[in-house]
This record gives structure tokens, sequence and C-alpha cells, in this order.
């Protein structure tokens, strides 16, 4: 399947598992996402999404998000949406 990058990792948080990602594009709950980088291989729905600890259903481009990972991603990974 496809994929088009919609941003990078910025933070990780071990309590709850969750990913800090800036968006370059735009992502919606439910999209498929694919998290890429050295050591990292994750592929997940997203399922919910936050901005200022918000519940969001949508992110625009420069928006900092937060959503739930199944396992620890990197600063600097790249964030794919699968098509």
């Amino acid at each position: 399947m496809p994929e088009v990058e919609i941003g990078r990792v910025s933070d990780f948080f071990a309590k709850p598992v969750v990913a800090g990602i800036t968006l370059s594009d735009t992502l919606k709950v439910g999209d498929k996402v694919h998290i890429k980088g050295h050591t990292t291989d994750l592929e997940f729905i997203v399922e919910s999404m936050q901005i200022n600890n918000a519940n969001v259903s949508e992110g625009k481009v420069g928006d900092a998000i937060g959503i739930k990972v199944a396992d620890r991603v990197r600063a600097g990974d790249h964030v794919y949406k699968v098509t």
C-alpha cells in the first residue's frame, strides 16, 4: 500500500505509552499510520488523538498531537499515513 509522510515523532511518553508527533499533513482518527525509524516499525489504526490534553478527531499541518502507540518510538522517527 502506498504511504505518504505526514510528520515526525517529537516525544515519547512511557506512561501512558504515547507518541508526540508534529504533523506536516492532516491526520484523522481512523487513519492507518506507519511509524518507521532505525529500530522502530509500527503499523496501526489511530483510535484517539489529543492536542493539549483535549480529544480531537483531526490534526492539521503544524499541530503537535499525541496518539497512543503499542510500543516504544523514538524522536525523529518518520510517520506515514497508509493510503
